[in-house]
């Protein structure tokens, strides 16, 4: 069943209940007006092209709603980035995916001082130009028994695309993946497998849609099990999210590590009491917030592992099966392997290699991009271009992008590695990040960028108990604001850039 058909009839099951609490607009949403509201919008939007739709909309009951409705309308949400460089988000992503109608905000527009598109259509323009005769047409098909309601909206096969969603490009241009309602489904289901999910579970929405993180977790997985997903727009605003985990009793947070540690330093103990599941991803958890998140709020933060293109949960850890430092197990319907960056051949044990995924979870392909598909997937085999090793358990142990590997002197140097061991030497509240800049001697060279002046010696004297000389930084540069993507990830592409400016001026 394709995922608005689901919806469809988890609606019907849960007419009454509450879907969607806005915070940010004070609104509440039941199932059974959240899904007359999705075929209003699948009416409106059948006036555009067919085909691809853009939506760039923040994290509300009005995202989730256009999402629903340009499927149910038979269109493909192409989700757009609008934390930074949103217009030229807007023209890369038509110009990539050849397609004009973006569905927007005149509110989210004014504030984030973004000009207008052409192909832009506004959201707020679509729902003044709703009648009552709209509203009637869609409650009396909304009454209709299931199984006759799916007959009247899209239908289509289970690999057909449910949404483009573009890579981070914290390394390159940013790719569109394309994932289909297996993918999605198959990662729903396996993450189901793992925790023990029920309609009971209050979701905490906060992370953006454009974000795989944020589609599959915060919009797709409440609505899967006909939860109730509380959204809230900015992330960012962390003593707010602390009131509104508390106050609405939710049950269930997912974030990054930034995140998460905006909420650590912004919340009074018994704000979380109501979690039983706070679960952290799409970037390193370091030691550090586990252990303050227990000592603050004896909550052990679990961490999972995934990308884009796996729609995106591959492991994680879970109550009943915690390894921490690691990021947990495979999925029950995922299938990882390991393999030696050169040679291809399975590693053992503990021997760190190129980590590779298989199953329904896996993109189609990247749109477009035949090169960059084929070069990515082989033989059903995801390459990730992360690396890591299992340990005799099975857990997997993340080392870091193979793309932060440097080689100096024939060695393999991990600036994960490096980053981990200097995180640990450095004051409070100072965060780093390692990377890899050209030398004119040497090939390459470590720098480290730190937010604020350290003493370089000290920390360089420490660092080399653990770490051998080819491995300690050589040079610091601060820069107060690490770079951060839209998702909160560090970009380190933007990082790079700065530092080879800095170091070369």
């Amino acid at each position: 069943m394709l995922l608005h058909q689901h919806f469809v009839t988890i609606a019907k099951k849960f007419e009454s209940k509450t879907a969607i609490i806005d915070r940010t607009t004070g609104k509440t949403v039941s199932y059974g007006k959240a899904l007359i509201a999705s075929l209003i919008l699948a009416d409106k939007f059948r006036k555009y092209d067919e085909g691809f739709i853009g939506i760039m909309i923040p994290t509300s009951a009005g995202c989730a709603l256009a999402i629903l409705g340009a499927l149910i309308s038979g269109r493909t949400p192409v989700m757009i980035n609008y934390s930074t460089g949103a217009a030229q988000n807007c023209e890369y992503s038509q110009k990539k995916c050849a397609f004009k109608t973006i569905i927007t905000s005149k509110a989210l527009l004014e504030k984030i001082n973004c000009p207008k598109v052409r192909g832009m259509i506004f959201i707020e323009d679509i729902m003044e130009h709703v009648t009552i005769l709209d509203k009637i047409k869609a409650a009396l098909r909304a009454k209709l028994p299931v199984d006759r309601l799916l007959k009247k909206i899209h239908d289509g096969d289970e690999d057909d695309n449910a949404v483009v969603l573009f890579t981070s490009g914290s390394e390159k241009d940013p790719k569109a993946v394309l994932l289909t309602h297996r993918n999605i489904t198959a990662n729903l289901f396996g993450i189901s497998k793992v925790f023990d999910l029920t309609s009971d579970d209050i979701f905490l929405a906060n992370l953006p849609f454009f974000h795989v993180f944020g589609l599959t977790a915060n919009l797709w997985l409440p609505l899967h099990y006909g939860m109730t997903i509380v959204t809230y727009a900015n992330p960012l605003d962390f003593k707010n999210i602390c009131d509104i985990i508390r106050e609405e009793k939710i049950t269930f947070v997912v974030g990054t590590p930034i995140f998460m540690w905006g909420y650590l330093r912004k919340s009074s103990p018994g704000d979380f009491a109501s979690c039983r599941i706070m679960l952290t991803g799409a970037d390193k958890t370091p030691d550090s917030l586990r252990e303050e998140f227990l000592n603050k709020h004896s909550i052990t933060l679990l961490e999972g592992y995934g990308c884009t293109e796996t729609s995106p949960v591959i492991s994680v850890n879970s109550p009943t099966a915690n390894r921490a430092g690691s990021v947990g197990q495979p999925l029950p319907n995922v299938q990882v392997r390991t393999e030696n960056y050169e040679t291809g051949e399975e590693c053992g044990v503990g021997e760190i290699g190129k980590i590779l995924v298989k199953g329904d979870n896996v993109m189609k392909g990247y749109f477009d991009d035949f090169e960059a598909t084929t070069l990515s997937i082989r033989h059903g085999w995801y390459d990730t271009g992360d690396m890591g090793y299992h340990d005799q358990d099975g857990y997997i142990w993340h080392v870091g992008r193979l793309k932060r590997f440097m080689k100096i002197g024939g060695e393999m140097v991990s600036l994960i590695r490096v980053e981990n061991v200097l995180e640990h030497l450095l004051p409070e509240e100072v965060t780093c990040c390692v990377v890899e800049v050209p030398d004119s001697v040497r090939g390459a060279k470590i720098v480290a960028a730190v937010t604020r002046k350290i003493d370089e010696k000290a920390i360089l004297k420490k660092m080399s108990e653990e770490l051998p000389n080819i491995a300690l930084p050589k040079h610091f540069v601060v820069i107060e604001d690490l770079p951060k993507m839209g998702s909160g990830k560090i970009d380190f592409r933007r990082i790079t850039e700065m530092v080879r400016d800095m170091i070369q001026g």
